[in-house]
């Protein structure tokens, strides 16, 4: 059986690393932006290292320190962990870790997917790792840049 830090390292074969906060977010926000996700979801604070395995789809994200934020729209506190990890795809984050929300006890967040229905507001599906999970508006997560836009849309 591979060690964990040979499976790490397995993971991060050939990816493009980014070292630096300001180029961390910059790459960040790219990379939200070509999943479709909103800028805000994923609010971390004193980037240090992201990097993509574009191969597989392996993103990662080392913060200076965990950090928490509460998101007002949805009434839900989520703590991100130093590092954050996930495979991505095109409106779809899995297999992530390093994300717990809480509304009344602390709990993993496995996946986030967006989920567009005709006629219905764009939500945002967050899943646990049992499975279950709760959808949020898009626009929750949306910077006030993002939100400007759509607007004059």
């Amino acid at each position: 059986m591979a060690s964990k830090k040979a499976q790490v390292e397995d993971q991060r074969a050939g990816a493009e690393i980014i070292h630096g906060a300001h180029e961390c977010y910059n790459h960040s926000v790219t990379q939200l932006k070509e999943l479709g996700f909103p800028r805000g979801v994923l609010p971390l604070k004193d980037l240090e290292e992201c990097g993509i395995a574009r191969e597989t789809g392996f993103v990662w994200m080392k913060q200076k320190a965990p950090y928490e934020h509460f998101f007002e729209a949805t009434n839900t506190l989520v703590r991100y962990d130093r590092e954050v990890t996930a495979y991505v795809e095109e409106g779809k984050m899995k297999k992530m870790s390093g994300v717990k929300s809480k509304q009344l006890l602390w709990v993993p967040i496995v996946e986030m997917s967006i989920h567009e229905e005709v006629g219905a507001e764009k939500k945002i599906y967050f899943k646990t790792p049992v499975g279950i999970g709760r959808s949020f508006p898009f626009v929750a997560f949306m910077d006030e840049e993002e939100k400007k836009k759509q607007y004059l849309e």
